[in-house]
């Protein structure tokens, strides 16, 4: 039987399009998560003294502003909506940014530690109009990302113009017919010859392997 996730969350879309959004740290996931939040319409700001090449590639290219220094918690987090906090390492500056969002109600992410988190970030999968997330409730990030990899690699091209065609039949057939029963038919009729194939192949004698290290690691 498996154990229960230590947080599952309340699985949500978060509209940040427009909003003031602060990601400290500059390696490379806060470039991740710099990416995500300027896909989503954000206004980015990324405060860290130093940043990897895809951070400031962005603000070059003005998708994110960037200001290489310390964080001042009390003025950065002014009219900001979330904080995405990825530096590790150090605990002072993960109290002190946990404390002033609390105080300021703000919502925050911390990299990597769900009880100093007021949401989670799922692995996402986006293709088009597309978009699955994927959690494991923190119990292994890093099956979350090789999961993420191998769907985004089944969903292709030929998908993603499928998927934006019912979405152009579906607004057309919301203007043109009334009866919210026949559209429904029509566009369930649409899409019942789709399926899904998929295989999970797990290590070859996984439980024997991940038992060896769970008592190595004791």
């Amino acid at each position: 039987m498996a154990s229960p996730p230590n947080n599952p969350f309340f699985q949500v879309g978060l509209d940040v399009h427009g909003r003031r959004c602060v990601v400290l740290g500059g390696e490379d996931e806060a470039a991740d998560k710099s990416a995500r939040l300027v896909a989503a319409g954000a206004k980015v700001t990324v405060i860290c003294p130093v940043v990897g090449a895809a951070i400031s590639q962005a603000a070059d290219h003005g998708e994110l502003h960037w200001e290489a220094r310390e964080p001042d918690l009390e003025q950065d987090l002014e009219d900001t909506f979330l904080v995405m906090n990825t530096c590790h390492g150090n605990a002072d500056l993960v109290e002190r940014v946990r404390s002033a969002c609390v105080r300021q109600r703000i919502l925050l992410n911390t990299y990597d530690d769900p009880e100093r988190s007021d949401f989670g970030m799922a692995a996402l999968v986006n293709k088009g109009h597309l978009r699955i997330s994927i959690s494991t409730s923190n119990a292994s990030p890093t099956l979350a990302g090789r999961l993420r990899h191998q769907l985004d690699e089944l969903f292709d091209e030929e998908f993603v113009e499928f998927l934006d065609l019912l979405g152009t039949i579906r607004r057309t057939l919301r203007e043109r017919i009334s009866d919210g029963a026949e559209r429904r038919r029509r566009l369930r009729s649409l899409v019942e010859g789709f399926q899904l194939r998929a295989e999970v192949d797990l290590p070859t004698e996984w439980r024997q392997q991940l038992t060896q290290e769970l008592e190595a690691a004791k």
